[in-house]
């Protein structure tokens, strides 16, 4: 894996939410309660809804526009919706975020 420094950790609000910027589109970054980091796309996969603006809650988000649910860890839809949304691997290394550049280089742009 290819690690990149994508930013402090105390950037990201606790149950909170950023988003960085990058050639390939926009990657929002998740925080939980548990000061757990989680990276996905930042489309809804169903009406393309800025997940960045939705309400994060255990390891998951509401979307802001229509209440779909998507797991941070697997991208997931979750209950009876269906879908799934790019899910990326980071880590947390002395307070900075990592970001696994060669997942995000693989992916389409958004």
């Amino acid at each position: 894996m290819n690690w990149i420094d994508i930013g402090a950790l105390d950037d990201v609000p606790l149950r909170g939410a950023r988003v960085v910027k990058t050639r390939v589109g926009c990657v929002a970054l998740f925080r939980t309660a548990e000061t757990e980091i989680f990276a996905t796309s930042n489309t809804c996969a169903h009406k393309g809804g800025p997940l960045s603006e939705g309400i994060v809650h255990g390891r998951h988000v509401t979307c802001p526009l229509h209440n779909w649910v998507w797991s941070l860890e697997t991208g997931e839809a979750q209950g009876a919706d269906e879908g799934r949304i790019a899910t990326y691997p980071v880590r947390v290394e002395d307070g900075r975020i990592l970001i696994d550049g060669a997942r995000l280089a693989s992916r389409s742009a958004a």
